[in-house]
């Protein structure tokens, strides 16, 4: 009897164990967020319409907050549901005010669900909020929430961030989207390395200079294209590089090793080159109190596209004088960038100060506090090799 007794307790305690956790809620019962857009304070149009009525709290307008939240709620049967979510699997929703925990908490007095940070994948500023308010200030309560994961990807936007968050595609998530985006770094070095919220912490702590790639949308799409400079010392935005600048600050800091390198012969046609790998070399001299850099690129790829009918791509000193082509304009776009990096925007956002850190340390602690003024006055050598390994697959034209 007492084996039998100990049995039936052991059955009681295990179902107890595997009938769930006591404190779950189920999904349905939550609104989780996969993006956070982040624009310069205005009310909201359904904000607006609730003020007239006299729906109204202490607080200025310094930010707007659109969340998308995703799941859509479920309607009706599964057929209906199908529906619906083949029309807009997402919906968003806006708020404003100067505290991004309190907006929040209005989505709840507005929505039947509690909203749910967990999943959230995106995190979208625009730089005309940048201008006025520093990043740590805007990105403070989403680096102390425990709901939030570190792994959060930060983008900025040249407009309005809320527009990163629309789709002109049905069925079509946003926020996913925009992170599915960076697996076409395998393609391009257009796409820059992710800035995630744990990466972003130690860049504000350290007051470094950065850059964040930067969306832009229009017929109810969002394109990466380039990247917005914030400025280490304010935390602000400060200007965009264009796309061939990010592609550039991807190969100094050996993270696009694909893409391409576009010119144009004698004859005014173009030609592409298609990179299949690009090695950079950054190193740090020190003379005296006079600090430079060298940098050296070489890149191996296939003579792809050849506008010019006139010319045997597979002829020597046809190879010969593309190859200097495309180092021209290989040099012409790295030029472009370090100028707008050292002139006008003196910020240091391509790693030239930690390869100093790294091979001169002693030097580094005496120029670390001023680096980006002193990094607009150092010189900047380029050393170049461009080697066309083939013209890809052509057949010539019999006369």
């Amino acid at each position: 009897m007492y084996k039998q007794g100990k049995l039936i307790l052991m059955h009681i305690l295990l179902a107890a164990l595997v009938s769930g956790c006591w404190s779950s809620r189920e999904i349905e019962d939550l609104a989780l967020y996969a993006g956070l857009a982040l624009d310069s304070g205005q009310p909201a149009p359904t904000e607006k319409n609730f003020e007239a009525k006299g729906a109204t709290y202490s607080k200025q307008n310094k930010v707007m907050v659109t969340i998308q939240v995703v799941p859509a709620k479920s309607v009706g049967d599964k057929e209906e549901k199908k529906q619906h979510e083949a029309k807009m699997p997402y919906f968003n929703i806006s708020g404003s005010g100067d505290s991004i925990l309190e907006i929040f908490r209005q989505f709840s007095i507005r929505r039947d669900r509690p909203i749910i940070g967990h999943h959230l994948k995106v995190i979208v500023i625009s730089a005309d909020l940048l201008k006025k308010q520093s990043i740590r200030q805007l990105t403070d309560f989403v680096l102390r929430d425990n709901d939030i994961r570190p792994s959060t990807m930060v983008y900025i936007s040249e407009g309005p961030a809320r527009e990163t968050l629309v789709s002109g595609n049905p069925g079509e998530v946003p926020a996913f989207h925009i992170l599915g985006m960076l697996r076409n770094r395998s393609r391009t070095g257009k796409v820059l390395q992710a800035v995630t919220l744990s990466r972003l912490d130690g860049l504000m702590h350290a007051r470094k200079s950065f850059a964040l790639q930067n969306l832009v949308t229009g017929g109810g799409e969002t394109e990466l294209s380039g990247a917005g400079v914030i400025k280490g010392s304010t935390g602000q935005w400060i200007g965009t590089l264009s796309q061939e600048d990010a592609q550039c600050l991807s190969w100094l800091e050996k993270e696009g090793g694909k893409g391409v390198i576009k010119t144009w012969d004698e004859d005014n046609e173009p030609l592409t080159f298609e990179i299949k790998s690009m090695k950079s070399k950054l190193v740090s001299h020190v003379e005296g109190e006079k600090i430079s850099f060298q940098v050296s690129l070489a890149t191996k790829g296939h003579l792809i596209e050849v506008w010019n009918k006139q010319t045997v791509p597979a002829a020597d000193n046809y190879v010969k004088k593309t190859e200097q082509l495309i180092e021209e304009k290989l040099d012409k776009m790295m030029r472009t960038l370090i100028r707008k990096l050292q002139s006008d925007y003196k910020a240091d956002v391509a790693g030239f100060g930690n390869r100093l850190a790294i091979e001169h340390p002693a030097v580094w602690k005496t120029v670390k506090d001023n680096w980006d003024e002193v990094f607009s006055g150092t010189e900047i050598e380029f050393r170049y090799d461009v080697n066309i390994t083939d013209f890809g697959s052509f057949t010539e034209e019999e006369g």
